[in-house]
């Protein structure tokens, strides 16, 4: 697939502006279409229905832009406004032009959805450099089709939440590997996706996961402000999927330093998660979520919080039964152990536990992994407590 095939994203209410943004300041510059064309190596063409909106610049597009003409082109959107939009709107399933492709049944459907839970599933096991371009060529396979083929309204808004939770994926494997700003706009889009099809939830799931990757990397309180607004709109949210929005919370009030938020954050997601029943249908996208990933968050806090001591038990519990061939998280798990270590004083436990982390989710992509190990490492030379 060739660099300018990778532009399959629904376009966002934004999509014009960030094209005349991408054309002022290419004419700012001084730079003909063409010229800019022969620097960013896309073609003239292609450039000319990104500038005019017809195409939605991707995060390679702006990226290049930026590269070339050395200003920040205005991306990635404010996603505290586009959060609060997202809050506020509520507006029902858009309806769709007329079109002439080819026909979209309900078996091509299932198929779809039945792939998207197969990445899902996969990302627990296969490192982010190779899923991460597997991923995206899938939403953009399906971003082309919910733009060309031609399907009942029944079947587009399943379409659009294909859409949506296959962006929630390609933004949390391309988190994981560093490439922040496309993840970014990609869990923007796929909220706009997700409140095509009138799904509340789904949306509250991305915005929940833009928080998080916010409240780890960027403005800690941006995240926590999301990470309000994704519990906040998604009403009717299950008893699991509740759980992992009050989750998210939790985590962004402890890196905000904020106890009360954080503590009331975790009783609500013990709260939720004990409403769960088998009579209550969850999206498969929480199939992950049991008590021991919930120990793990609260232990995370309980460090960020400095009360490392509550952690340790938390975590060797949930180490203890999980599943090593999820290398990554078993990884990170155990630098939240070394960790909680360095700051009660142990040392000498927090780096047995470093030594024996498998770090084949690095040499695989894991950005993520990588920082963990790096900061923990840090702790345990400095002695800081």
């Amino acid at each position: 697939m060739s660099m300018e095939d990778d532009d399959r994203l629904p376009p966002s209410p934004l999509s014009g502006d960030l094209g005349n943004q991408l054309r002022a300041a290419r004419e700012a510059a001084g730079h003909s279409l063409a010229t800019m064309a022969a620097l960013t190596h896309f073609s003239k063409p292609y450039l000319g229905h990104v500038e005019t909106g017809h195409r939605h610049p991707t995060p390679d597009i702006i990226d290049r832009y930026e590269q070339v003409l050395g200003v920040p082109i205005g991306i990635p959107h404010d996603p505290v406004r586009t959060a609060h939009e997202w809050l506020c709107g509520n507006q029902p399933p858009a309806g769709r032009p007329p079109k002439t492709g080819r026909r979209l049944g309900a078996t091509q459907l299932r198929r779809l959805e039945a792939r998207v839970i197969e990445l899902r599933h996969r990302d627990d096991v296969v490192g982010s450099r190779e899923l991460l371009p597997v991923v995206r060529a899938e939403l953009d396979a399906v971003c082309r089709l919910a733009a060309e083929a031609v399907y009942t309204d029944r079947l587009g808004i399943r379409l659009h939440v294909v859409i949506a939770e296959l962006a929630q994926l390609v933004g949390w494997i391309a988190s994981d590997a560093g490439h922040y700003r496309h993840a970014e706009q990609v869990y923007l889009t796929g909220a706009a996706a997700a409140d095509t099809a009138g799904d509340r939830v789904l949306g509250g799931q991305l915005l929940s996961s833009l928080a998080y990757q916010i409240t780890n990397i960027g403005i800690r309180e941006d995240g926590l402000l999301i990470a309000k607004t994704a519990v906040a709109g998604a009403a009717g949210a299950t008893p699991i999927v509740r759980a992992l929005l009050l989750e998210r919370l939790a985590w962004a009030a402890a890196r905000c330093h904020d106890p009360d938020t954080c503590r009331r954050a975790l009783e609500a997601v013990d709260d939720a998660y004990d409403q769960r029943s088998p009579g209550i249908s969850e999206p498969e996208w929480v199939y992950w979520l049991n008590r021991a990933e919930i120990d793990v968050m609260t232990a995370r806090c309980h460090i960020q919080l400095g009360q490392p001591a509550v952690a340790e038990p938390l975590l060797t519990r949930a180490l203890a039964g999980y599943n090593p061939d999820h290398v990554r998280e078993v990884g990170l798990y155990q630098t939240w152990l070394a960790e909680g270590y360095v700051r009660t004083g142990n040392h000498d436990a927090a780096r047995q536990v470093l030594d024996h982390i498998d770090t084949s989710a690095v040499d695989a992509g894991s950005v993520r992994l990588q920082r963990r190990i790096d900061a923990v490492t840090r702790l345990t030379t400095t002695g800081n407590h």
